[in-house]
């Protein structure tokens, strides 16, 4: 699937993004010159994280059909520079389950988020060749 992101620079440094389908937008903060109109790129990566572990937990629950009342993912980084300039971004996952389940559900359901799709982008290896045209 194809993201295209199109920069409004009459709006500082809005974003609208697109898969074709549906359309989003991403900014950047008032002290890099834009109006903070919407998350940021380290927001957006951040949120893909997070859905997809909270998406990937509610299919796995409603197969299972436990007795889960509330499902909440809260994803926070940090940034560091490696002695190369490599930027080492550490992702730290906080996932709350509320309802009445066993420590082996609960136990099984840090399993099946690690199975989540973008999880396993993250944790691979990830290359980018770029051209300008």
């Amino acid at each position: 699937m194809t993201i295209e992101a199109r920069l409004h620079r009459s709006q500082g440094a809005l974003t609208t993004l697109s898969n074709g389908k549906h359309v989003w937008n991403a900014d950047v903060a008032k002290t890099l010159g834009s109006d903070d109109l919407a998350p940021n790129p380290h927001d957006l990566l951040n949120s893909a994280l997070a859905a997809c572990t909270a998406l990937t937990l509610e299919l796995y629950l409603r197969r299972q059909r436990w007795p889960v009342t509330s499902l909440q993912v809260k994803i926070e980084h940090a940034e560091t520079r490696g002695d190369d300039g490599k930027v080492n971004y550490q992702l730290q996952r906080e996932i709350t389950v509320t309802g009445d389940l066993t420590e082996e559900q609960r136990a099984r359901l840090l399993e099946i988020a690690e199975k989540c799709p973008i999880h396993k982008v993250l944790e691979g290896a990830v290359s980018i060749n770029t051209q300008l045209s």
